[in-house]
C-alpha cells in the first residue's frame, strides 16, 4: 500500500498490485486493473519510489517471517 494525494491535497492508500500504468498529462495519472484512473498531486518518479520501497519492505518482511519457519 502506498499513501498518494490528490489534487486537493486529501490523502489516501492505494493498493500498489493494482497499478497498470502511471503518466504525467501534465497531471499525474494512476490507470488501475480495474478500470479506475486516479489522479494524483504526485509526479510519476516519486510513485515509481513509493512501490519500490513498499515492494522492498514487503520482501524484507516475508525473509524475516521465512527465516522464523
Amino acid at each position: 500500500m502506498i499513501k498518494v494525494s490528490r489534487l486537493n491535497g486529501e490523502e489516501y492508500v492505494l493498493n500498489s498490485s493494482l497499478i497498470e500504468t502511471v503518466e504525467a498529462n501534465p497531471d499525474t495519472v494512476i490507470s488501475l486493473t480495474t478500470g479506475h484512473k486516479l489522479v494524483v498531486r504526485e509526479s510519476v518518479d516519486e510513485i515509481i519510489d513509493k512501490v519500490i520501497k513498499y515492494s522492498a519492505l514487503v520482501n524484507a518482511a516475508i525473509k524475516v517471517i521465512q527465516s522464523e519457519v
